[in-house]
């Protein structure tokens, strides 16, 4: 049986009549972790050194600045896309990131060791007649280094070069974006995208920048302000989804949407019931938070109820959070069912669990540090999550193949 696919749907501020639906391919590549980890790479030194956690802006700190959110991210990123900046338009390739809200791309100007940027598409300004100058410097903080550069301002296409690829696309203007010059540790020398674009709040945004879907939306260049993903979990398959602005395509799904709240408008986040392992196990007590995040391919949840979860299946603990157990236990490990608007998600152990070559074993990840959860690509593959601004709704509906959906939630930033 093919796997489950994923939808994610997307409402934003302003109705307004513009373009078409707007699709973009999405690609799936294999994450820079399970890469290390097959050719038997020092996983351990990668996340002892390298950019491997989100810096989290959701609140301030009582210092003022931003407050740090350890969810390892971008070595588990499994999906990019293509963009282009500047006139005529230079294409990148980015992951489109539901957990954070920046655009940024390596720049022409990039420091001689930054290794990542030289192996990477390059944005130069001086090939670009939309350029207007900015200069402001911007950090993000990822682990232990900061990504660093500048900011500059021009026109992001999506996709890139669209009227010569034949596909509708649609361009923002006065677009913000970050043009790095600085990209530590190993994870972004390793990746196969240039950049990250984020599509959280602007809550969240360093320097206060306004996101792109934000921008998109202010200048009316979508019918609708929906965005929706369909992720396709099969391996094999090309492309490895899409990417819509502006609407959904039914062919993706059937049955309705229904909703649920999104508890604080700056990442995609909702309020949990709980979470059973088979029947003999009960997290998330009393809730819990949960956001949902396409930039990363894990479960991720605090360290103390993953350990206990990770006991109840068997799984034995390895580094910074994850597990293994042997492949040939993975059929007889217990359902995980997570509780949404009092709607239940059943992840079976082939959802929850990652097969890797090295040593035969198959593993399952998702320790993290912190009080909530992020679903990331396990669930938002099973799914079809929708997002939604003035309605600030999150949408999701399971779609199953071969048989009807048994799962529908949806979350509404209120």
């Amino acid at each position: 049986m093919q796997p489950p696919s994923l939808l994610l749907l997307v409402l934003g501020l302003l109705a307004a009549p513009a373009a078409a639906l707007v699709r973009i391919p999405l690609h799936k590549f294999t994450s820079v972790r399970r890469t290390m980890t097959e050719l038997g790479g020092p996983v351990e030194d990668l996340i002892a050194k390298g950019p491997i956690s989100k810096y989290a802006q959701g609140a301030p700190a009582v210092t003022g600045g931003p407050i740090p959110e350890m969810l390892r991210n971008y070595m588990d990123a499994q999906y990019y896309g293509e963009i282009g900046i500047g006139t005529p338009p230079q294409c990148f390739t980015v992951v489109f990131d539901t957990g954070s809200s920046n655009l940024w791309v390596p720049s022409i100007h990039c420091k001689l060791l930054d290794i990542a940027c030289w192996i990477h598409h390059k944005y130069n300004s001086g090939k670009s007649s939309t350029y207007v100058k900015n200069g402001t410097s911007f950090d993000i903080h990822y682990g232990s280094g900061s990504l660093s550069g500048y900011l500059s301002q021009d026109t992001v296409s999506v996709p890139c070069k669209s009227a010569l690829s034949g596909l509708a696309g649609i361009k923002v203007e006065r677009q913000t974006f970050g043009e790095a010059t600085k990209q530590p540790g190993i994870t972004f020398i390793a990746a196969k995208f240039d950049g990250i674009l984020g599509m959280a709040y602007p809550r969240i945004s360093v320097n206060n920048v306004l996101p792109v879907f934000d921008n998109l939306m202010q200048q009316k260049l979508v019918e609708k302000n929906i965005f929706s993903f369909y992720l396709n979990r099969d391996p094999s398959a090309q492309p490895g989804g899409e990417l819509m602005l502006g609407g959904t395509d039914s062919k993706y799904y059937k049955g309705p949407l229904s909703y649920l709240n999104v508890t604080r408008k700056a990442y995609w986040q909702v309020h949990m019931e709980q979470v059973d392992v088979g029947s003999s196990l009960t997290l998330c007590k009393g809730g819990c938070e949960a956001i949902v995040d396409t930039g990363t391919s894990l479960i991720v949840g605090p360290v103390d109820e993953v350990r206990e979860l990770q006991k109840a299946i068997g799984a034995v603990p390895l580094i910074q959070g994850e597990y293994m157990i042997p492949c040939e236990k993975v059929s007889t490990l217990p359902d995980v069912t997570l509780k949404l608007g009092g709607k239940l998600y059943k992840l079976s152990s082939e959802d929850y669990t990652l097969k890797v070559s090295t040593g035969g074993l198959g593993a399952g990840q998702g320790a993290g540090q912190g009080a909530g959860l992020a679903t990331g690509q396990v669930l938002t593959t099973l799914a079809i999550p929708g997002f939604a601004r003035r309605e600030d709704h999150l949408l999701e509906w399971l779609h199953g193949h071969g048989h009807p959906p048994t799962w529908r939630a949806s979350l509404d930033p209120g």
